[in-house]
């Protein structure tokens, strides 16, 4: 698995956000990027090329799903980044829309980085 790569974490959720970034650490990725909410992350892709996007679903403006759903319309060289979906919830309509829209994997909090480093590695190998 490539650590050194750059990924982008999205959440709403400051603790959230640095819970993620610590996790990423220990696993060993050093070049993370954080976005508050899915028009910040949306925009920020547009600048820089990501080897991973690791998203909230529930976020205000842009939810998780509508910026997955912006991401893979977009094309391009992010249109096709692996895309991991994080979220308190674990409908199964919610699993099956994040699938249609093209997630890569899905995490259910709470999680553990060795959770988090096995569908990180699912979705990068």
């Amino acid at each position: 698995m490539n650590t050194n790569i750059s990924v982008l974490i999205v959440d709403d959720y400051q603790t959230m956000l640095r819970i993620i970034k610590n996790l990423l650490k220990q696993i060993g990725f050093n070049n993370v990027d954080e976005a508050t909410d899915g028009a910040m992350a949306f925009q920020m892709m547009q600048k820089k090329q990501y080897g991973l996007v690791i998203s909230d679903w529930n976020m205000e403006p842009m939810t998780g799903l509508e910026l997955l759903q912006k991401v893979r319309a977009s094309g391009g060289e992010n249109g096709n980044v692996p895309f991991i979906m994080v979220t308190a919830e674990s409908k199964t309509e919610n699993v099956i829309a994040a699938k249609k829209a093209g997630v890569n994997n899905y995490i259910v909090k709470p999680f553990n980085a060795e959770t988090l480093k096995s569908k990180i590695a699912s979705v990068l190998d």
